[in-house]
Parts: structure tokens; C-alpha cells; sequence
């Protein structure tokens, strides 16, 4: 039977403040194999008993069950709608209709917008983060239909309506290019009024906004006092409609927050609250009237998704005593978020906890590698009872927390930590038979926790916590097969165009605080934008989500970023080869001089290896969208950097000019090595991981490709083993010393127990964690077709190595769930396949002799074994090696 199990719109379940009509898809579930969908037809209600119908295709015919768009309807501002669709198959099966999903439009132009920024804060505050009120009272006057919320702030908010918190959202509106692009939330409130008088309030904290960020420490980056945005519109039952906006009517005070910022943690004294300060009938005679704040509300832009929230609970795991004597938390996991606790205590008393990531080798609480970050949670209790907390504007990056102070006993079940970071569904799983590559999933998998917190940022503990354009590029590919990241990264990627410089440079960090401010900083006062990997997230980013997800939207709405960054790179090349000011190179790498972070490989070469990556990516996408004429400048354009590529780079004997790991390694990933010298590049690659006695001594540039440049090229053998290496330096090399995160430095914590220089040492770095994505395309086989990407035809080519005896991988693609397990036993591979319905797959069966049992596909004879087209279902296949 033929049935619809799941609708998205935009790839999530229940968009909240859309401006245009969504794009659908839909998830086929049949009881049989190779089902194709034949025809569709989707229908939009303003009712969930689709009695208005507002739009109804009628019957497509067409495969399409992702990337539909309705064209011709014209949504209206603060409504819901409703979607169902259903859909026949190349069996003759036509589904019932599917469950209705809904989505909820924002204020269609920004020219509705009639509320004003509103503020508690005066001129005075700018050099302060305290945390304020603003509230107002209103009547409810009549049975109310539906009625939705659009809230942002200049700084960080919270949301309350009749004393209740609005949504679970967290740390909004998150963080943007506030001047160029703020961010607003739609909440649906239709529940949370009643007949009579109602209250709204919202509490405001400096957040990103307003408080101390970057590397000099600078505060007010975008403003010197906090304000509030809302607009709340009311659908009566009688078909009225009333609109309550913030502007000079509302009243504002300080809250109990004395002090909130992100580096630094929060002040909270519990003395001050002021019971029902968000309820009705509350006297507020003694606040003070709030200050209109100017802002043009032509940035503001509504978040449909992706918001950040409490998304894990994790347990205090002991409390124990150091040996100098301080009483430490362990929460069993280096994480970002914050901890809640329950305490009771007298009028006064304090609680002060110091989050940390790590132990010194003695045992003891270590601090230095926080830098100037304070991390550090301050209570003061009201003396009425228990009493709970956890912070509301700061987060922190932690396994342990030092009590410092606390009233009584600490007590194990008085304290909860939440993993807190940007709303995104996990959709990758890998497991296998090896414990330590379990481990280095789980640390890949938390480090994307740790640092996905609304901006990819390079760590969550220190005095930094920035959206490093380099780590968000070289992890992207592995952070869309863990989770469904189209929302966070379109999110981020529009701050990445709308920060780029006039001539198409893009920033070292997005959003950029760094231009203008780093005079003082030994490294960023040489340059603050255009180094290559970098920003070549501009280009890397977008194609991966097309990869991904087949979506040729992000194409077109980053185009006019990606052309830009390309001819930045065009216009400062010479002869073809391209350098710009300060570039990181291959960052961190081990063959750097002593004392450097800079490795060995020539910035020339890595500069021009990512200029040809990029033009190559940005032609296709051209191509893609169907823009030939860009396509044929821009790949014209590639195969002169190519051309350029191998005549610096390459001597007359096809050996490279420059005899480091890195540079093998992205000339072969690149697909920048002439073909005749393709397996010589390939076997020196291997002479110098040979040379470190079978190790890598690559950074940020070589580290992600290493593999890949391996397993590509006839040296399948050689990546597992790398992989597998579990003495410094190496991936696992990590796992043993006990890390549940990925480092930023293979040797953060030494053998002997000491730490790599505290300047530069976070724990929770996702950096190298892109080694991930080698496990899913390789060992688990997981690879797109670039010609119809999306997983709409999938590659299944899992290689068996690394003494493994079982793998088990799944992937949720945007057509369903995309699943293989291999066993083997002697030379005996058992492996079963799953392929989602309305796609097919090629598999491959790596160095097959013989197909023992087929499970009715047909293979024939492949250079590196068997394959066949396999449609969609189940399937269980053995074959000999």
C-alpha cells in the first residue's frame, strides 16, 4: 500500500514566519520494491479541514517529491495554512491523502511594521550588561481565532505572555550582521490569551549585541543599549483583526539579571524579582517609560527555523574533591549550554560556579586555555525555600564546574546540565566494530553540538567563540550527513554575503567583528578577510548543501556572493597564481617551524588550489541553474588556473614543487594533478606518511582530504590505517586520552598529561572532526550522484578494510531513509541496503569475485568489482572477496 508519511516545507516540519510560499516534499512509504512516484497532487487550506481550499494542482504528473513550488498564490501576513498531498506509483497505487502539515506567514513586507524598537536602557548603560523589563497590559475583546507574535531585540530576549514563557526558543533572535540583517521570530500565541486584560513582558540582555566580543575585547560592536521589538496581531472570531505594538505606552525596569554576557556568564540576584512582573494586573507604577531606539527595520528578516534550544539533558556524572581542595562537578561530557540547580539558602547567599573544560595532569581545575573568558555563573538567593536557576543570556562550553560557593551540601541531583545549540534533526548514524571509531563519532557528533550554536563558531569556552569561515567549510560536509543543517547554514550564509567587502571579499569570521578592530592583534592587524579555505565557504558551502539536499535555491540566492568571491580571486591572481594578505595556510599543521601555527606548504599553492576549487564548483552550479554563459566564462576561467596549477607546482618529472603531505593531498582532491602523473602524486603521498612513521603532519587544509586523496587513488589500505593510528598524532590518538570532543590541536592534552600552550588549546574545536565525512562515503559507502543530487540517485560504495568486522550507517535523505550494513566473516561480505522510495541507487561490491546471493539484482564485472542498479526497498546480498 501507498501511503504519504511525512510533508516538509523548506526541509522542516512546521515553518513559523515565512514571506513566500514554501518549497515541499514528501516522503513515499510502499510495502514494495523499486516504487517510483508517477503523479502527485498538493492541496493549501487556510483550515485543517480543507474546506477553503486555496490552491489545488490538481494531477502533476511527475517523479518530483522534493523542490515543488506553488507559484501562483498570494499569501497574506500573521495566518496559518495548511498543506496536504497524495500521490500515485508505477504500481497503479494512488495514496490516501497525506496527514496535513501547516506553516505560519510573517509579516509579509517589512512596511506593516508598525511597532518601534523599545528600551530600558539609556545612553548611561553602554558600558554595562544588565538584564531589563518592558511590559505593557492590553485587552482581549472578543473570541480570538488565531493570533501570532513577532518578536527581536537588539541584544537577546525572552518572551512572556500572562506569565508564561513563549516558545522554547533560546538566546534569540541569535546572531546576525545586526546593521545589515536582524532576525525576527513568529510565535503563535493564540492559546496563551484570554477574554479581558492580558500582559505581554519580555526580558532583554546584551547578548552578541551590545557585549564584550573578539579578540581585543571590545564591547558595543552594534549598539550601546538594548531595545525590544514586538508586534502581536490578534484575529478575531467576527473576522477582526486587532494590532498591539510596542511603542511609549509600555513600561521598562531592570531585572534581576545584574550582569549577562557570553564570554563571561551571568550575575542573577533572585532578591530582585518582581513577582508577576508579566501577568495582569501587575502595579508597575513605579517603572519608568521606555525610550524609542532607532533601527531600520528594513534588516528585519523573519527565522522560520533553526532557532536554538535545550536539546539534550545530560546528568552530573560525580561531585568530587581536588587535590587542592576545590569540589567539582563531572558531567561526563564536554558540551555548550549551561547547567541548572536547585539550591536553598538564606536572603544573600551566594552560589558561584566556574565552568571548565579540563583537568590538569594532577587532577586539578584548569582555567588557562579559557583565556580571559570567566565562565562563571553567579547566584544570590531570595531565602524563600528551594530555589532554581539557570542562566537566560550567556552560555557556556564545559565538562566540569567548580563550586566555588553554594549554601549547604552540594548534592549530586541538584544539578543538570542541557546541551544547548541550534533546533537541527540528527539524520546520520555510523556505528561499527571498533570501539575507538564509535568514540571519534560520538566526539565529531558533540563537537557539531558544541559549536553549531545559531553561527559555526571555532569553540564555546573561550574569550573567542567566533564564526570562523574556514572550520564552518572544511566540517560542512560532515555536518550535513549528522544533521540537517539547510537551515542553519542558509542562514549563516546570507551574514557571509552580506558581510563581504565592496570588491567580493569574504571575512575570516561571520558575522565580522573582527574588520576595523584587530590593530593591536599580533596576527589579524596584517589582514581580516579573503584567506583561502576560509572564505572559500562563500563557494564550498552552498554546493554542499546542493549536494545535499538537490536544492537549487541556495544556488541562486547565494550566486551573486559566490561570483563576487571568485572575481575578488580573479582580480588579485597573477599569472594565475592568487595570494591576499594574511592567509593561515595549512593552519596548525606539525611540519610548521618551531613556535609557528603556520605549516610548510606554500601559501601560493594552497591559495591557488582553492581559487581553482572554487571557480570549478561555482561553473557547475552556473551550469545547474542554467546560466551557460556564466558557465563557460567561469569554467574557461578554471582551466587556466589549472593550467597555472601544474606549471608552478609541478616540475618536468611530474614531481610537486613543494614536498609536504598538504600538498599532495589537495592537488589530488582537487583534481589539480595531470593525469599521467596522477598515481605517482598519489604513491609519494604515501612516502611521506611513511616519512612520520605511517602519520599525518597536516592542518586545517591537508587534515580534511587526507583520506579521501588515499581511498581515491588506489590506497584504500593506507587511509585505514592512517585512520586507525591511536599514537600522537592521530585521530584516536584523542579517544584514548578520554577526549568526548574533538581537540583543536592533535596534541591538546600531551602523553606526560600537560597541555599544549593555553593560548591556543580548546577541547570543543570540530576542526578535524571532518575527517567524519570519510567514514560515511567511504566505509559506509555513502556517496551523490552530482547529476542528481539529493540522494535522488544514491552511490553505494562501501570499501571493506580496517580489520572491521561489521558497519551499520543510515543517512535520512530528503526522500526517506538511506540505509547500509556490511558484515564480513573470512573472506565472506554479507551487506544489506536500503534505498528510500522514488530514488535508485548504484551499488558497488568492493573487490567482489563472486556474488553468492544476489537478492534478485543483476550485477555485472566493475574495475574494482561488482555493481548494479538498484531501486528502491531492502535488499540483503552476500559476495566473496
Amino acid at each position: 500500500m501507498l501511503k504519504i508519511s511525512e510533508i516538509r516545507m523548506d526541509y522542516l516540519k512546521q515553518p513559523m514566519g515565512v514571506i513566500t510560499c514554501p518549497q515541499f516534499s514528501w516522503i513515499l512509504d510502499s510495502d514494495k520494491r523499486s516504487v517510483h512516484q508517477t503523479s502527485y497532487q498538493l492541496q493549501m487550506a487556510d483550515d485543517s479541514d480543507f474546506t477553503n481550499i486555496l490552491y489545488d494542482s490538481g494531477i502533476i504528473t511527475s517523479d518530483e517529491s522534493a523542490h515543488v513550488f506553488i507559484e501562483d498564490i498570494n499569501l497574506k501576513s500573521a495566518h496559518k495554512y495548511f498543506v496536504r498531498v497524495r500521490a500515485a506509483n508505477n504500481y497503479d497505487e494512488t495514496s490516501p491523502w497525506s496527514q496535513s502539515a501547516n506553516f505560519v506567514s510573517a509579516l509579509l513586507s517589512n512596511n506593516e511594521w508598525q511597532a518601534c524598537f523599545i528600551s530600558a536602557e539609556t545612553k548611561e548603560d553602554a558600558k554595562n550588561s544588565k538584564g531589563t523589563y518592558v511590559r505593557k497590559a492590553f485587552q482581549v475583546k472578543g473570541k480570538v481565532k488565531e493570533a501570532y507574535a513577532f518578536t527581536t531585540a537588539l541584544g537577546l530576549y525572552k518572551l512572556y505572555l500572562n506569565g508564561k514563557k513563549i516558545g522554547i526558543d533560546e538566546l534569540t533572535p541569535g546572531w546576525t550582521s545586526y546593521n545589515k540583517r536582524l532576525l525576527y521570530q513568529t510565535y503563535d500565541i493564540t492559546d496563551s490569551l484570554q477574554e479581558g486584560e492580558n500582559a505581554i513582558g519580555a526580558e532583554v540582555g546584551a547578548g552578541w549585541y551590545k557585549g564584550v566580543m573578539g579578540f581585543e575585547l571590545q564591547r558595543n560592536h552594534y549598539g550601546e543599549r538594548t531595545a525590544f521589538l514586538g508586534q502581536f496581531h490578534i484575529h478575531y472570531e467576527d473576522g477582526t483583526t486587532e494590532i498591539i505594538v510596542t511603542d511609549t505606552t509600555w513600561k521598562g525596569s531592570d531585572s534581576p539579571i545584574r550582569f549577562s554576557e557570553i564570554y563571561d556568564g551571568e550575575i542573577y540576584d533572585a532578591a530582585l524579582e518582581q513577582t508577576g512582573w508579566h501577568t495582569p494586573g501587575f502595579c508597575d507604577q513605579t517603572w519608568k517609560a521606555v525610550e524609542i531606539a532607532a533601527y531600520d527595520k528594513n534588516n528585519l528578516v523573519p527565522q522560520s527555523g533553526g532557532t536554538v534550544k535545550e536539546i539534550e539533558e545530560v546528568t552530573a556524572k560525580r561531585i568530587f574533591v581536588t587535590p587542592k581542595g576545590d569540589t567539582v562537578i563531572d558531567f561526563g561530557q564536554n558540551m555548550t549550554g549551561w547547567i541548572h540547580f536547585k539550591v536553598k539558602g538564606q536572603k544573600g547567599d551566594k552560589v558561584e560556579i566556574n565552568c571548565f573544560e579540563i583537568l590538569d595532569a594532577d587532577g586539578n581545575v584548569y582555567l588557562d586555555n579559557l583565556r580571559a573568558a570567566k565562565e562563571t555563573l553567579v547566584y544570590l538567593c531570595k531565602g524563600q525555600g528551594e530555589e532554581t536557576y539557570h542562566p537566560s543570556f550567556t552560555f557556556q562550553g564545559f565538562q566540569y564546574a567548580k563550586i566555588s560557593t553554594y549554601p549547604g551540601e552540594p548534592l549530586l541531583e541538584n544539578f543538570t546540565a542541557y546541551a544547548v545549540h541550534s533546533d537541527m534533526e540528527q539524520t546520520g548514524a555510523f556505528e561499527c566494530s571498533n570501539k575507538d571509531l564509535n568514540q571519534l563519532q560520538h566526539n565529531i557528533l558533540w563537537g557539531l553540538k558544541g559549536n553549531f550554536l545559531d553561527v559555526p563558531t571555532d569553540c564555546p569556552q573561550r574569550d573567542e567563540r567566533l564564526g570562523w569561515t574556514g572550520d564552518a567549510q572544511i566540517f560542512c560536509r560532515t555536518a550535513s550527513f549528522l544533521m540537517n543543517t539547510y537551515t542553519f547554514f542558509n542562514k549563516w550564509l546570507k551574514d557571509v554575503a552580506a558581510d563581504q567587502t565592496p570588491e567580493g571579499g569574504v571575512p575570516h569570521v561571520v558575522p565580522d567583528i573582527l574588520s576595523g578592530r584587530c590593530e593591536n592583534n599580533w596576527l589579524l592587524n596584517k589582514g581580516t578577510h579573503s584567506a583561502a579555505a576560509w572564505a572559500d565557504a562563500a563557494v564550498i558551502n552552498p554546493w554542499t548543501l546542493y549536494l545535499t539536499f538537490g536544492d537549487k535555491k541556495i544556488i541562486e540566492e547565494q550566486y551573486d556572493s559566490m561570483k563576487a568571491w571568485i572575481d575578488f580571486m580573479r582580480n588579485h591572481s597573477v599569472d594565475g597564481i592568487w595570494n591576499y594578505k594574511l592567509q593561515f595556510g595549512d593552519w596548525v599543521a606539525l611540519d610548521a617551524e618551531e613556535g609557528s601555527y603556520f605549516g610548510a606548504t606554500p601559501n601560493d599553492l594552497t591559495c591557488t588550489a582553492y581559487y581553482a576549487y572554487s571557480t570549478g564548483l561555482f561553473a557547475k552550479m552556473a551550469k545547474y541553474i542554467g546560466n551557460m554563459a556564466d558557465y563557460k566564462t567561469y569554467w574557461s576561467l578554471y582551466e587556466e588556473v589549472v593550467e597555472g596549477f601544474r606549471r608552478h607546482f609541478f616540475d618536468k618529472d611530474g614531481n610537486m614543487t613543494a614536498s609536504t603531505q598538504t600538498a599532495h593531498v589537495v592537488a589530488l582532491y582537487f583534481n589539480l594533478v595531470p593525469q599521467m602523473y596522477r598515481q605517482k602524486t598519489a604513491d609519494t603521498l604515501v612516502k611521506l606518511i611513511e616519512k612520520e612513521n605511517g602519520h599525518l603532519v597536516t592542518g586545517f587544509v591537508g587534515t580534511p582530504y587526507i583520506c579521501h586523496a588515499l581511498s581515491q587513488n588506489g590506497h584504500t589500505k593506507e587511509a585505514y590505517d592512517l585512520l586507525l593510528k591511536d599514537d600522537f598524532p592521530s585521530w584516536l590518538y584523542q579517544v584514548k586520552m578520554g577526549a568526548t570532543t574533538i581537540w583543536e590541536h592533535w596534541d591538546g592534552i600531551k602523553p606526560d598529561g600537560t597541555m599544549w600552550s593555553p593560548d591556543m588549546n580548546s577541547f570543543n574545536h570540530y576542526a578535524y572532526g571532518a575527517i567524519g565525512e570519510w567514514l560515511y562515503r567511504v566505509i559506509a559507502g555513502f556517496e551523490i550522484d552530482e547529476e542528481n543530487p539529493g540522494y535522488k540517485h544514491a552511490i553505494l560504495y562501501p570499501r571493506i578494510g580496517g580489520d572491521l568486522s561489521y558497519v551499520k550507517a543510515s543517512y535520512q535523505t530528503i526522500y526517506g531513509k538511506l540505509a547500509l550494513d556490511w558484515t564480513l566473516e573470512a573472506d565472506t561480505v554479507t551487506l544489506k541496503a536500503c534505498v528510500p522510495h522514488n530514488t535508485t541507487a548504484t551499488l558497488y561490491l568492493d573487490e567482489a569475485q563472486e556474488v553468492l546471493e544476489s537478492d534478485g539484482l543483476h550485477f555485472a564485472d566493475h574495475i574494482s568489482g561488482k555493481e548494479a542498479l538498484v531501486g528502491s526497498g531492502v535488499y540483503t546480498i552476500k559476495f566473496r572477496r
